[in-house]
């Protein structure tokens, strides 16, 4: 899993994005293909490939992406209704290989998602 994505490309400002959060830690944008009326994606700035692959070094910068993901969504008038979603591996739906939460709302969520 190679740490040059287009993720790691936004975050690095080599291509644009429609940004509505950043910090030294991480940056949030609009997703291109969004799954609800309001879908963001949130990555750290640090290339972690997976969930799976963050180290124990990580988990401040872990805690960090969940509380700003609250701040994202109380922004974007989510309030309270909002889901969170990481995709862990190929397996489970993951496309492009840096960690990102999906920030998703809107709309009335079902469940299960899929």
């Amino acid at each position: 899993m190679s740490e040059d994505t287009i993720f790691g490309k936004i975050a690095r400002g080599e291509m644009d994005a429609n940004i509505v959060y950043e910090d030294d830690l991480c940056l949030a944008f609009r997703d291109l293909y969004p799954a609800a009326p309001m879908h963001i994606l949130l990555i750290p700035r640090k290339p972690i490939p997976r969930l799976c692959d963050a180290v124990e070094d990580d988990k401040e910068l872990l805690g960090h992406l969940m509380l700003v993901a609250t701040k994202i969504a109380e922004q974007e008038g989510l309030g309270d209704a909002y889901r969170l979603v990481v995709n862990n591996g190929e397996k489970a739906s993951q496309s492009v290989f840096h960690l990102h939460l999906h920030i998703i709302g809107g709309r009335p969520l079902q469940w299960p998602p899929g």
